[in-house]
């Protein structure tokens, strides 16, 4: 078993951004999944956890997963639902804003499948695994408690358990519920990745040290403060600030790009400093081009980072 090895679950979704041209481009997306293909482009050995459609959309995004180095045996296959679909706005300083359709997506349902044992045997197998607060917020109540649950026997066998505080407000019923199961997944992490703005939007807390010791209050030790252009606080108070901060272009995926910088690097050993370092790097060159999952190019950090 490879000492890299990490379980993302979430969900993958068909991603429609609108060109200055006014045409429409046609990839893929989804906060989790980009951590994952990331993660697969630093070398990591990664298993994607979720379930898609059998339409023509949810199959082609299967085989450019594959393509893109993820183990797809954990996703599962619903035949009565249909893969999620989201759309990007990009302002003039390359913020994003999203427009969703995924109500009735296939990955809703991914605990409550005939084949979902699947998942729970592929995480429990693994020494680390990844969710977001986005994972929990498209499950079902039973759903978010068997994630929390494998997290926390993935935790309690010794594994890293990573959880990133994305906190998308439509998602959710209101903010009481989207914080109850955030404080539960923060319990049972070992990594914590929360977003400044996000924790600001949910909790009121407005600084990185506020959000710091609560994650840390709540059992989660290594937590690690995404700041956006200002880099991140580390565990210890450290700020990290990117060395090369340029114009983004759009912002799409950046946090989550930043997450696999991180983990790679936590995962082959390395200190929690030089992990920032990478994450800031990664994240930094997401925002210089469109899409969340940017087309791999000679500037990428990846081939300077992977190994």
């Amino acid at each position: 078993m490879s000492a890299r090895r990490i379980v993302c679950v979430g969900e993958g979704m068909v991603e429609l951004r609108t060109e200055a041209d006014g045409g429409c481009h046609l990839g893929y997306g989804g906060d989790t999944l980009n951590t994952a293909i990331h993660l697969a482009r630093l070398g990591c050995d990664v298993t994607y956890a979720t379930a898609l459609g059998i339409d023509t959309f949810s199959r082609r995004l299967l085989g450019e997963w594959a393509r893109e180095g993820l183990d797809c045996s954990a996703i599962l296959l619903d035949p009565a639902r249909r893969v999620g679909l989201y759309a990007i706005t990009l302002d003039e300083a390359g913020e994003r804003s999203f427009t969703y359709w995924r109500s009735d997506s296939a990955a809703r349902r991914m605990f409550s499948l005939s084949g979902s044992a699947v998942i729970g045997d592929v995480v429990r197998s693994s020494p680390a695994v990844a969710f977001s607060l986005i994972s929990l917020a498209i499950l079902p109540n039973d759903g978010r408690d068997a994630l929390i649950s494998l997290a926390g026997a993935v935790r309690n066998s010794g594994g890293m358990v990573a959880f990133d505080g994305n906190y998308r407000p439509a998602l959710w019923e209101d903010a009481a519920a989207a914080g109850y199961w955030r404080d539960r997944a923060i319990a049972a992490s070992t990594i914590g990745l929360p977003t400044l703005d996000d924790e600001i939007a949910l909790s009121g807390q407005a600084t990185a040290d506020q959000v710091a010791e609560r994650w840390s209050t709540l059992g989660c030790g290594e937590t690690v403060v995404k700041l956006g252009p200002l880099g991140c606080r580390l565990p210890d108070g450290e700020r990290v600030a990117p060395s090369n901060l340029l114009l983004p272009v759009d912002t799409s995926g950046a946090g989550d790009a930043f997450d696999a910088g991180y983990l790679a690097a936590r995962l082959a050993g390395e200190e929690v400093q030089e992990a920032a370092r990478k994450a800031n790097a990664l994240a930094g060159w997401v925002i210089t081009h469109k899409g969340a999952i940017p087309e791999r190019t000679q500037d990428a950090p990846y081939f300077q980072f992977a190994g």
